[in-house]
């Protein structure tokens, strides 16, 4: 039987004219719960959520197995998003985090989140980053660490596939995706060592909120973690991605990644050492797929479509029972010849500012669900 799983998107609420974050959130969420909710069939009333900061909205999609109604929610999930921005003037991009952001950043009114900013301070504050996370369902919780420390060497590809931030503050970083390195900031990020059983992970999560690393279990930020309200894996290291497919992508691999895993957990996982694997990840942020990779299995730089076709060839087997086999194959086509990195930084090229790469996130976003 196929795994469902299910996608969540961070997506910024952005100023059209200033090109600037539009931190009206509230007004958003608002008009979201009072005329959008509930207006299409297969869409989750619930499909619109605040995030950190007040010019941040979360959509997500139901459990699914099959990617083509991925897809059609995920659509109309942006869709309703964008028509609920609207009702304060702003529109939504899909970028991994905020490109000139010259103004503060403002936080959202909730008890939760103002703690943080009161005990991590410029960490919580610095950023305003989106990601992409990936839910795959599991069978039990110790099948589900079985899965996180199997599948944390290939992780780091992911976030090259999915690089989408690489200017921030009106600059370019040299980053492919600096949501990646900003978010590596927090004390509960980053790559871990197996954990080695469920007792190993719990007690791992537990010191890192008893040591005040974290506030609690939704401030655990590791690369892969057990939902605290799900009974799935949920993957936590791509940017959100401006185009559809790219996220559909991303997807299909961790479901790869995971029944491959499950299927292999009769062997014990290859050994990491920590340093390695955020190494790797520092790889792929850097450069995305324009140059090397870290290959998961020679554990040496490769040429980045080696290691995407290394990463294909390993969840071949999930992908076609799944039926991604078409999807991936496409997909990795396309982010090998123009990543959303390489995309926004052709905006730039072609524009001469940061404000022409916000216009074709801005664009591009909106032409997401007229596909």
């Amino acid at each position: 039987m196929v795994r469902t799983l299910g996608v969540e998107e961070e997506l910024l609420l952005v100023d059209p004219e200033t090109r600037e974050p539009g931190s009206r959130s509230p007004q958003v969420l608002k008009e979201f719960r009072e005329h959008g909710a509930g207006r299409e069939e297969g869409v989750a009333d619930d499909d619109l959520d605040r995030e950190l900061f007040r010019h941040q909205v979360e959509i997500r999609t139901a459990p699914e197995a099959d990617l083509a109604e991925t897809r059609a929610q995920l659509l109309a999930s942006r869709r309703h998003a964008a028509e609920s921005a609207g009702s304060a003037d702003l529109v939504i991009v899909a970028s991994g985090i905020v490109p000139c952001g010259g103004l503060p950043l403002q936080v959202s009114d909730d008890d939760r989140y103002l703690r943080m900013v009161e005990i991590f301070g410029r960490i919580a504050t610095h950023g305003g980053t989106c990601g992409m996370h990936v839910h795959v369902a599991i069978d039990s919780d110790d099948q589900g660490v079985v899965v996180i420390d199997r599948i944390a060497p290939w992780l780091p590809v992911l976030v090259a596939i999915a690089a989408n931030s690489p200017f921030h503050q009106g600059e370019d970083t040299g980053y492919a995706s600096w949501r990646s390195e900003s978010w590596g900031t927090w004390p509960s990020a980053g790559g871990t060592e197996q954990f080695g059983s469920l007792e190993g992970y719990r007690d791992a999560c537990r010191f890192l909120i008893e040591s005040g690393a974290a506030l609690d279990e939704g401030m655990l930020y590791l690369p892969a973690r057990l939902s605290p309200d799900n009974p799935t894996v949920e993957v936590r290291v791509a940017d959100v991605c401006t185009d559809p497919e790219d996220a559909l992508l991303v997807a299909a691999l961790v479901r790869g990644l995971v029944e491959t895993a499950v299927a292999d957990s009769g062997r014990g996982p290859d050994r990491w050492r920590a340093e390695a694997l955020r190494a790797s990840q520092w790889r792929a942020a850097r450069y995305g797929v324009s140059d090397t990779l870290v290959h998961p299995l020679r554990r040496v730089p490769a040429p980045a479509r080696e290691v995407l076709d290394a990463l294909a060839d390993h969840v071949a087997e999930a992908l076609a029972e799944a039926g991604d086999t078409d999807l991936v194959a496409e997909g990795l086509g396309r982010v090998s010849a123009r990543s959303g990195a390489s995309r926004q930084r052709a905006a730039y090229e072609r524009t001469g500012d940061v404000q022409g790469v916000v216009d074709d996130l801005i664009e591009r976003t909106r032409a997401s669900w007229d596909t």
